[in-house]
């Protein structure tokens, strides 16, 4: 019952930020939105900030469990380059196009439309929740690392010889977080499932990152 108690809490926790703002997120507010006798959001998590981390924890968690899941679904191959057992940087549809930086695109935005359609209280609470900690050099760090990794997206980058693996995929990164932010709180927010608007920029990003790729390289004209 414990860890169903903390498990309910956090959900909790994560809507009530989504829905009403992180200002609103008190140990009381909570008992109250779950109806829980006063006092047991308290019990479990005895300030703020240990709230806070167990909502950062709980995302953390997701995202773990996404990967597993998906990648349980698509017998682990491919681009397993893009999470191997961490947060995701793609969806199982990238596996279809192993090598092919616009299927491997196209996966990725297949991907991330779902995240943002089933997923949306989380990465809304979670940005609200990096700009609150941002102080916090460790909780920012296991937020803004939350749902997407680094060393997946380094490695895929290198499998797809990009000249700097690791600057190609931190500049990824940015790009993947730019484009949820902007879905949930830019110039698109409230929009449908839109894979295709998603796909047009990686698809640039990753044909940009790898021009000598054998299939994004232009082929030369003979002008003989």
């Amino acid at each position: 019952m414990s860890t169903d108690r903390r498990a309910l809490i956090v959900t909790g926790a994560i809507e009530l930020i989504a829905t009403r703002g992180i200002r609103a997120l008190t140990h009381r507010a909570l008992d109250t939105a779950l109806a829980l006798p006063a006092g047991s959001t308290s019990y479990y998590f005895r300030t703020r900030q240990a709230l806070i981390a167990a909502v950062a924890h709980g995302i953390t968690a997701r995202s773990h469990a996404d990967f597993a899941e998906m990648r349980t679904a698509h017998g682990g191959s491919a681009t397993d380059q893009a999470g191997r057992g961490e947060p995701t940087t793609a969806g199982g549809e990238a596996a279809a196009g192993a090598g092919d930086p616009t299927e491997i695109a196209r996966g990725i935005a297949t991907w991330l439309d779902g995240l943002l359609s089933e997923r949306h209280a989380e990465l809304v609470a979670r940005h609200a929740l990096i700009i609150e900690v941002r102080g916090d050099t460790d909780l920012r760090a296991r937020l803004a690392n939350s749902l997407f990794s680094l060393a997946g997206a380094t490695e895929l980058f290198t499998t797809l010889g990009a000249a700097d693996p690791a600057a190609a995929a931190a500049d990824f990164l940015a790009l993947l977080e730019g484009l949820v932010f902007d879905r949930i709180a830019g110039v698109r927010a409230g929009i449908d499932h839109n894979v295709e608007q998603l796909a047009r920029p990686i698809t640039r990003f990753l044909t940009g990152a790898v021009p000598d790729h054998p299939l994004t390289r232009i082929p030369e004209v003979n002008q003989g």
